[in-house]
């Protein structure tokens, strides 16, 4: 048991909607930025990364957003296309905005960083008018993240996708993805995401983004079982609070705690390991998996991705995560 009921006999299975833009992974690693040349071109954004995920492994999926238009632009939605996500409800900004880049720094495998340049950006642009009741009835979940509502009208298009899902009885997963750069205020976020979170069945975050999200509540420094009973009192049915390598935690309505695994690997840098432990989570999830079983799967994708140089490039396939955890319980079985 899960405790997530997904509706049946949708037409698709899962839609993502937010940031798309562009990865520019540092090629030199194990040196600062200011020494890099190099870097190679992703498709980026963490609900970008995690519907890739997710199609990658079977998922059927689609996404909401909005893309420049010009190269870039159209570089991301090939790319979606390419990888079996359905693209009929990305728009084209007409307004002159541009891509959002990442650049990323690779100084060791504990110390890395990402230079974001988020100015006049086309995701952010995405309007109430761009978003399709019709498109997220089709579908039996909706993942929201937390750098859609840092701005109009982007947070507007995100709180009408929310009012769909509700209507129409679709899951809604919010991955919290919380970025500071993003925001003109500090006391924003913790007052939108505190909104998001109301009417989400699934939330996702780290230890240090539901602590922002308190500072709203007026209980900032919670433990978890306080953090989860807060958003079990709305509509959450499933909180996962994250711990970095000390695990993740899943909490259940029902009162039910589940330790998430840890796998061993070597890491070549940190991000991207969210998006891929979201996608195989879910994935677990929508096959109704248990919990635990659900996190395993979360916990093995994003070992295999924070081992790779690329994010969405490197999202893993079924059968690479299940051989990734048959090995690892191999290695565990003839260590002294």
């Amino acid at each position: 048991m899960n405790h997530i009921q997904f509706p049946a006999d949708r037409k698709m299975d899962f839609i993502a909607i937010g940031r798309l833009c562009i990865d520019l992974n540092a090629n030199e690693i194990n040196r600062p930025m200011e020494e890099t040349r190099t870097f190679t071109k992703y498709v980026g954004g963490s609900p970008a990364n995690i519907a890739i995920g997710a199609a990658r492994l079977g998922v059927k999926s689609g996404f909401i957003g909005k893309v420049s238009n010009d190269q870039m632009g159209r570089f991301i939605t090939q790319y979606l296309t390419d990888h079996q996500i359905d693209t009929t409800n990305i728009s084209v900004d007409r307004t002159g905005a541009v891509t959002g880049l990442a650049f990323t720094e690779i100084k060791s495998p504990e110390e890395c960083s990402i230079l974001m340049y988020r100015d006049n950006v086309a995701d952010l642009k995405l309007a109430p008018g761009d978003v399709s009741e019709e498109y997220i009835k089709q579908s039996k979940a909706l993942l929201i993240s937390g750098t859609a509502l840092s701005a109009s009208p982007s947070r507007e298009a995100v709180f009408l996708a929310l009012e769909y899902a509700r209507k129409h009885s679709t899951v809604v997963f919010f991955d919290l993805d919380y970025r500071p750069y993003s925001w003109a205020y500090t006391t924003d976020p913790a007052i939108y995401y505190s909104l998001a979170a109301e009417k989400c069945d699934v939330i996702i975050g780290t230890r240090e983004e539901f602590d922002m999200m308190e500072q709203f509540t007026g209980n900032p420094g919670s433990n978890d079982e306080v953090t989860a009973n807060k958003w079990f009192g709305c509509n959450a049915k499933i909180v996962v609070i994250k711990h970095g390598s000390n695990g993740s935690f899943a909490y259940t309505k029902t009162g039910q705690v589940f330790k998430g695994s840890i796998f061993k690997t070597k890491v070549l840098k940190t991000f991207g390991a969210g998006d891929s432990y979201a996608s195989a989570f879910i994935y677990g999830l929508m096959q109704g998996w248990s919990i635990v079983r659900a996190m395993e799967f979360g916990s093995a994708s994003a070992s295999i991705v924070i081992s790779k140089h690329s994010c969405s490039d490197a999202m893993p396939t079924v059968e690479e995560i299940v051989e990734f955890i048959a090995g690892s319980r191999k290695e565990e079985q003839i260590s002294p």
